[in-house]
C-alpha cells in the first residue's frame, strides 16, 4: 500500500520483485487505485481484523438507544394521563378538593404560552434552516480544499468536503429536534403540573413533582438516544463508504471517517448557538421587563405587582421565555456538547494505531459510554417517583440530589466492565510518558470527570443557594441598597472561579498525564455520562417555574402557589449543579477539540516538526498575540449579548408603561389585590386584561435580531485567523478564549443565581428581623444582631391584628399589610418604604424587609442585572469555547492548504 501511495504521488513506476507478475495483476491495480485515492485525503488505511466487534458495538448501543427512547414515550404516556380539567379522569379524580371556576383560565393561558412558545421557535428556526444551508456549502467548498502535502496533485477532495457538510446539517436538524422536543414537552406540562398541585396534602407534593420530573425525563432520556442512535448511524455509514475490499480482506479508512464525522458535532453546537442566544436574550428580556415593571416601578400609589401577575403584560412573554431560552436552548446545548465530546474522543482515538488495530468496538467507546449512561440514569429515575416519592416540601430538594448522586455511583459501577471489554490492553497514546496506556487508566480519566463534575457542581450550589451563607450575606447587604447588593454578589462571582479552576485543572493534568488528549476527551465524557438525569432536572425547573406562574395568573388557591413556587425552589438549587456540570464539561470538550484540531493539523506536517510532536511554542510572537486576543473574544461577545437583554428589556418596560397609560381600566384592574378582584367579579364587573402579544412580539423580535451578530463573531472568528494567520495562531486563540470563558462563565452564572436565591431568600421573608430601625432609642448594634440570628423571619414579625371573642391574636404579617392596605394606607406605604418600622415579637424595632418592600426593591435590581449573566451569556460562554474548537477541527485541512498552514499573511513559521 505504502508503494502504491508513493507511485500515484510521484508519478514513479512500481517494482515488484515476485516470481510471477502476471498473478499479482489485479491486486496490484487495486493498490494503485487505493494509494490515489489515500494520495487525495492524505490518510491511511487499515485493516478490519475484527468484524465481530461492529456486531457487538451495533447491539449495544443500538439496545440502549432505543430502551432510553422506549423509556422518554412511556414517561410522555404518563403525564398525557393528567388532566387539565380538574376531577375528568388519569390522574386527576381527587382534585374535587379545589375549585374548578379557573380551570377555563388556566387553559387559556396555557393555550396562549404554547402558541407563543410555537411561533417563536418557528421564527426562529427558520433562521436557522436558511443558516444550514448556506453554511453546508460554504463547509463543503473550504473543506475540499485540502492540498496540505505539496503533491502538486489536484487540490480539491469533493468526498471529505461533501460528507463534512452532510454530516454538518444532520447534527443541525438533529439539534433542532431535540429542543422542539423539549420545549413541546416543557409547555405540555406545565400546566399539568399546576392542576397536580390541586391536590391535597402528600398527594399533592408527589404528583406535583412526578408530573414535572417526568417530563423533563422525556426531554432528557429522548435526547440521549436520539443523539447518540444518530451519531452512531451516521457512523456506520461512513464506515462503510470509506471501506475498500482487497484481496479477501476490508480496510477502513478510520481517520477520514472520524474527520468528516466532526461535521455533527459542528452542527449541533452552531444550532445551539443560536438556541442559546436568542432564546437568552428573549427569556430575559421578558423576565427584567416583568419584574422592573411590576416589582419596581408597580402601577402607582405604591403599588406593585408580582412578575406572573395575569395584569402585569410582560408575564406571558416571561413564561414562554422559560420554554424557549431554559429549555429548547439548554436542550440544544448540551446536545452539541455530547456530539463535539464524543467526535473528539473518536477523532483523537482513531489517531492511535492500538485503538485501530482492536476494531470498531474500541473506536466507538465513547458511544458506550453514553450507553450506559442512558440505562444507568433510567434504573435510578424509579428512586424520586416511585421508590422514595416526594410527600412534603423537605424531601423535593433531597430527592433530586439523591439522583445526580446516585447515577453517577451507578455509573462508576457499570463502567469498569464496559471498559475492559471494549479497550484494548495496551495502547500507546501521544504525549504520554509511559510506555502504555491500559483501560483501567481510561476508565479512571472517564471517572475524574465523572466526579469531577459532581464537586463542581456542588460547590456551585454553596454559592448559589440561599441555605448556605454567600447567598444570604448577599441578600443582607441590601440593607444599604441596591449597589451594596450589587458589589457583593460579583465578588462572590468571582470568588466562586477558584474551587472549579482549581477542580478542572487537576483533571486535565491527570487525564493528559494518564492517556494522553484521549484522557481528556474521555474526561468530558464522563462529566455528561449521567446526562439524562442532568437534563431531566435540568428542564423539570422551568417547567415547575412555569407551572407557579400559571398558578398565579389563574389565581388558583394559595397552596397551590406554595407547592409550584417550593418545586422552583428546588429546581434552581438543581439547576445551579447542571450548570456546573455544563460549565467543566465545556472546559474539557473544547481542550479535547483543540487536542483534535492539532491532531488533524499535524497530520499534514512534517512528523518531526508537527504541532503534536514539537509542541506550540507559547513564546512564537503570533501564537501569544493570538492567545491574548483570543482571551478577548469572550469579552467581546458577553458585551453584544448583555447589551441586546438591555436594550429588548427597556423596549419591553416601556411597552408594559403604555398599556397602563393608555388600555382603559388596566391599571386599576391591575391595583386590586386578590380579594378584591374577587369581589369584582362576584359582582358581575369585567376587569380589563393586557395586550400579552404586544410583549411576545417584542422579545421575539429582538432576540432574532440581536442574536445574529454574537453568532457571526464566534462563527467567522477562527476562520478568518486560520485563513489569514495560520493554524499556530488558531491554536493561540483557542487556549485564549478556553481560559477566559471557563472563569467568565462560573463568575456570570454563579454571581446571577446568586442574586437570584438573595431575592427568593428575600421573598420567603427570611431578612424580617435582620434590620434595625432607626428611632433614637435602639438597642446596641452587637445587640440587636446577636438578637437576630435568633430571631428572623415572617413568624419574627407578626402582629396583632383579628379579633376572636375580644382578644387579640398573632396574625401573619402579610396577611396584616394586606389588611392594613385597605384601613391605613398611607401607614402601609411608609412600612413598605422604611419609613415605619415594625415589632418583632422579641420587641426589636424593625425595617419591614419582605415583598413589595424597599429592600425587596433592591434586591430585584440585583436579580434584573443578573438575569442576563446567568441565563444569557454566560450558559452561551459554554457554546462559545466549544463551537470555536470544533470549527478549527473542521477546517484544520483548509488551515493548512493555504501556504502549508502559515495563512494568506504567512505569518506562522511552520516548515514545507
Amino acid at each position: 500500500l505504502d508503494s502504491a501511495r508513493e507511485a500515484s504521488q510521484g508519478g514513479r513506476p512500481i517494482r515488484v520483485e515476485m516470481v510471477s507478475q502476471k498473478a499479482l495483476a489485479v491486486p496490484l491495480l487495486l493498490c494503485l487505485l487505493a494509494g490515489h485515492a489515500l494520495a487525495e485525503s492524505n490518510a491511511t488505511l487499515v485493516e478490519d481484523k475484527n468484524p465481530e466487534a461492529k456486531t457487538k458495538a451495533d447491539a449495544f448501543i443500538y439496545t440502549c438507544g432505543i430502551i432510553g427512547a422506549g423509556f422518554a414515550c412511556f414517561l410522555f404516556f404518563l403525564v398525557s394521563r393528567i388532566s387539565l380539567r380538574s376531577g375528568e379522569g388519569g390522574d386527576t379524580e381527587s382534585l374535587l378538593s379545589s375549585s374548578r371556576a379557573s380551570d377555563d383560565e388556566l387553559e387559556a393561558i396555557y393555550e396562549t404560552i404554547r402558541a407563543g412558545a410555537r411561533a417563536f421557535l418557528w421564527a426562529e428556526y427558520q433562521i436557522c434552516f436558511l443558516f444550514i444551508a448556506v453554511f453546508a456549502v460554504i463547509i463543503f467548498t473550504l473543506v475540499s480544499h485540502t492540498n496540505a502535502d505539496g503533491s502538486g496533485g489536484s487540490p480539491w477532495d469533493f468526498d471529505a468536503g461533501g460528507l463534512t457538510a452532510a454530516s454538518f446539517v444532520v447534527g443541525g436538524l438533529t439539534s433542532i429536534l431535540s429542543g422542539f422536543i423539549g420545549m413541546m414537552v416543557a409547555v405540555y406540562a406545565n400546566a399539568r403540573t399546576a392542576v397536580s398541585a390541586k391536590k391535597e396534602g402528600e398527594a399533592g407534593w408527589m404528583a406535583a413533582f412526578n408530573a414535572a420530573f417526568r417530563a423533563g425525563g422525556v426531554m432528557g432520556f429522548s435526547l440521549c438516544a436520539i443523539s447518540m442512535v444518530v451519531l452512531y448511524v451516521l457512523a456506520v455509514l461512513y464506515k462503510s463508504h470509506f471501506s475498500v475490499e482487497m484481496g479477501g480482506k476490508t480496510f477502513v479508512n478510520y481517520k477520514m471517517l472520524f474527520e468528516c464525522l466532526a461535521g455533527y458535532g459542528l452542527g449541533g453546537s452552531s444550532i445551539a448557538m443560536f438556541g442559546r442566544v436568542g432564546g437568552g436574550i428573549f427569556t430575559k428580556a421578558a423576565d427584567v421587563g416583568a419584574d422592573l415593571s411590576g416589582k419596581v416601578i408597580g402601577v402607582g400609589d405604591g403599588k406593585k405587582l408580582d412578575e406572573d401577575s395575569p395584569f402585569n403584560p410582560a408575564c406571558i412573554a416571561d413564561n414562554v421565555g422559560d420554554n424557549v431560552g431554559d429549555v429548547a436552548g439548554m436542550g440544544s446545548d448540551l446536545f452539541g456538547s455530547f456530539g463535539e465530546a464524543s467526535c473528539a474522543a473518536m477523532l483523537i482515538g482513531a489517531s492511535c494505531v492500538d485503538i485501530e488495530k482492536e476494531g470498531w468496538l474500541a473506536l466507538t467507546y465513547p458511544l458506550l459510554i453514553a450507553s450506559v449512561g442512558i440505562v444507568a440514569c433510567l434504573a435510578c429515575s424509579f428512586v424520586a417517583t416511585d421508590i422514595q416519592p416526594v410527600r412534603c416540601e423537605a424531601d423535593i430538594e433531597k430527592a433530586l440530589k439523591i439522583q445526580l448522586g446516585l447515577t453517577s455511583v451507578v455509573m462508576t459501577i457499570a463502567l469498569y466492565p464496559v471498559t475492559e471489554w471494549a479497550l484494548p490492553e495496551k495502547m500507546s497514546m501521544a504525549g504520554v510518558t509511559d510506555d502504555v496506556v491500559t483501560p483501567f487508566m481510561c476508565f479512571l480519566c472517564v471517572i475524574s470527570g465523572l466526579w469531577g463534575g459532581c464537586l463542581i457542581g456542588f460547590i456551585t450550589e454553596y454559592y448559589t443557594s440561599h441555605s448556605y451563607t454567600p447567598v444570604r450575606e448577599v441578600a443582607r447587604a441590601t440593607e444599604t441598597g441596591a449597589a451594596t447588593n450589587i458589589i457583593y454578589g460579583l465578588a462572590l462571582g468571582y470568588h466562586s472561579c477558584i474551587l472549579p479552576v482549581i477542580i478542572i485543572a487537576v483533571i486535565i493534568f491527570l487525564s493528559l498525564k494518564t492517556a494522553g488528549m484521549y484522557g481528556v476527551a474521555l474526561a468530558a465524557l464522563g462529566m455528561l455520562a449521567n446526562l439524562s438525569t442532568c437534563l431531566t432536572i435540568d428542564v423539570y425547573g422551568p417547567i415547575s417555574d412555569n407551572a407557579g406562574g400559571i398558578a398565579e395568573m389563574a389565581e388558583l388557591p394559595g397552596d397551590v402557589r406554595d407547592k409550584t413556587d417550593a418545586l422552583d425552589a428546588a429546581g434552581n438549587t438543581t439547576a445551579a449543579i447542571g450548570k456546573g456540570f455544563a460549565i467543566g464539561s465545556a472546559a474539557l470538550v473544547s481542550l479535547a477539540l483543540f487536542g483534535a484540531f492539532i491532531t488533524r493539523a499535524s497530520a499534514s506536517m512534517r512528523p518531526d516538526k508537527s504541532l503534536a510532536a514539537a509542541g506550540v511554542n507559547l513564546l512564537s510572537p503570533i501564537v501569544f498575540g493570538s492567545l491574548v486576543f483570543g482571551a478577548m473574544v469572550p469579552y467581546w461577545f458577553s458585551a453584544l449579548t448583555m447589551k441586546s437583554v438591555g436594550q429588548a428589556a427597556n423596549a419591553m418596560v416601556k411597552e408594559v408603561a403604555r398599556q397602563w397609560a393608555e388600555i382603559p381600566g388596566l391599571c386599576d384592574s391591575a391595583g386590586l389585590d386578590f380579594h378584591e378582584r374577587q369581589e369584582a367579579r362576584a359582582q358581575g364587573q369585567t376587569l380589563v386584561k393586557p395586550d400579552y402579544q404586544a410583549c411576545i412580539e417584542i422579545a421575539t423580535n429582538a432576540s432574532l435580531r440581536e442574536m445574529i451578530a454574537p453568532g457571526m463573531l464566534v462563527i467567522c472568528t477562527p476562520i478568518l485567523v486560520g485563513s489569514f494567520l495560520g493554524v499556530q495562531a488558531v491554536a493561540g486563540l483557542l487556549a485564549g478564549s478556553v481560559a477566559s470563558s471557563v472563569q467568565l462563565a462560573i463568575s456570570m452564572s454563579n454571581t446571577g443565581g446568586a442574586w437570584d436565591n438573595a431575592k427568593k431568600y428575600t421573598e420567603k421573608g427570611e431578612l424580617n428581623g435582620m434590620f434595625q430601625f432607626r428611632d433614637g432609642s435602639s438597642i446596641p448594634l452587637e445587640d440587636f444582631r446577636i438578637a437576630a440570628e435568633n430571631n428572623h423571619g415572617n413568624d419574627a414579625v407578626k402582629q396583632y391584628g383579628a379579633t376572636k371573642g375580644g382578644k387579640q391574636e398573632e396574625v401573619d404579617v402579610k396577611d396584616w399589610l394586606n389588611e392594613l392596605a385597605s384601613k391605613d394606607p398611607q401607614r402601609y406605604i411608609r412600612i413598605l418604604t422604611g419609613d415605619e418600622g415594625v415589632k418583632t415579637t422579641d420587641g426589636r424595632n424593625c425595617v419591614y424587609a419582605g415583598k413589595k418592600s424597599a429592600i425587596h426593591s433592591a434586591v430585584v435590581v440585583g436579580d434584573t442585572v443578573g438575569d442576563p449573566l446567568k441565563d444569557t451569556s454566560g450558559p452561551a460562554l459554554n457554546i462559545v469555547m466549544k463551537l470555536m474548537a470544533i470549527i478549527s477541527v473542521v477546517f484544520a485541512d483548509f488551515f493548512m492548504s493555504i501556504n502549508n498552514g502559515n495563512g494568506l499573511f504567512n505569518m506562522g513559521d511552520i516548515g514545507a
